[in-house]
């Protein structure tokens, strides 16, 4: 009886806070203005621009076929090709562009707004004529072709080459990223820290980078997920070994969509696998920043 009791109130406790959130929401909805509602249905169009053809892309290929797709020796080589030269680049290039970005931050020079808009030109320029500028200096006959040449290094269709072009088009997202995380940390902290005797590489490490480290990650992912979708420069300096963009392509021309659209899926679906566990990372990395700040 006292449990049949305390189900039944258990239900009505729901119900009842079912129907109280309902009467907020439709209040909320009330109490927006034209302006407001309008904004919401831009930003609902916006979103369905990006969600709807993704969707229905993955939709309209069945389980069967991705699975037959992703037992392909190519296909497979492909995705992991592309995934861990986009992560070698990105942390490669991190150890250059971080301190860098610090730079940019902290310090005003003669030239320093041409050399900020020198570093977004990547983004701006053609992909297509970024890699014929590219292959002019990594060519065999270039200088750097021929030093790396004699070391049994060939940039040319080699994975090598393949990181070069994804970094030089996606490392403006982490410089950018970075800097403006570095803006963010209140000077005052590390000029504290240089008054208690703290060299400018212990603030750098033990202050400026874990203080900005959200900005900085958020641009590692930016610059990581830009070379992954890199196509123009890569097709140029590195046709072969194909990554995952040049696949699509290849397949798409030679045989059409419906052997092409099972690559894009797959690939789709890792990346997001990847982005969602370092969101997660990152998510969990701030709950325990907060846990040690409210201690």
């Amino acid at each position: 009886m006292v449990n049949t009791f305390q189900i039944n109130y258990d239900n009505y406790i729901s119900i009842t806070r079912t129907q109280c959130n309902c009467i907020i929401t439709m209040k909320s909805v009330k109490n927006l203005s034209i302006f407001q509602i309008i904004l919401i249905l831009f930003g609902g169009l916006i979103l369905l621009f990006v969600v709807a053809p993704i969707l229905s892309m993955c939709l309209s290929t069945s389980v069967k076929t991705l699975v037959k797709t992703a037992a392909e020796e190519e296909v497979y080589k492909s995705i992991w090709l592309t995934l861990w030269t986009s992560m070698v680049a990105t942390i490669v290039f991190s150890i250059l562009a971080v301190p860098f970005a610090y730079l940019l931050a902290r310090k005003d020079f003669p030239f320093k707004r041409l050399i900020c808009g020198i570093i977004d030109v990547p983004i701006v320029i053609p992909h297509s004529a970024a890699g014929i500028a590219l292959l002019g200096v990594v060519s065999r006959n270039s200088i750097a072709g021929e030093a790396a040449s004699k070391i049994g290094i060939n940039f040319i269709d080699h994975p090598i080459g393949i990181m070069i072009a994804m970094a030089f088009v996606s490392l403006p997202f982490l410089i950018n990223g970075a800097r403006e995380g570095f803006e963010s940390v209140p000077l005052q902290l590390e000029k504290t820290a240089y008054t208690l005797g703290a060299s400018q590489t212990k603030v750098f490490f033990t202050i400026s980078i874990p203080l900005a480290w959200r900005a900085i990650l958020s641009g590692f992912v930016m610059m990581w997920g830009r070379g992954l979708s890199e196509f123009g420069t890569i097709v140029i300096i590195a046709y072969y070994p194909m990554v995952t963009a040049v696949l699509i392509y290849n397949r798409f021309t030679a045989y059409g969509l419906k052997y092409a659209q099972p690559v894009a899926v797959l690939f789709v679906i890792a990346c997001l696998i990847i982005f969602i566990f370092l969101r997660l990372l990152s998510i969990e990395r701030k709950k325990k920043n907060n846990l040690i700040r409210y201690k």
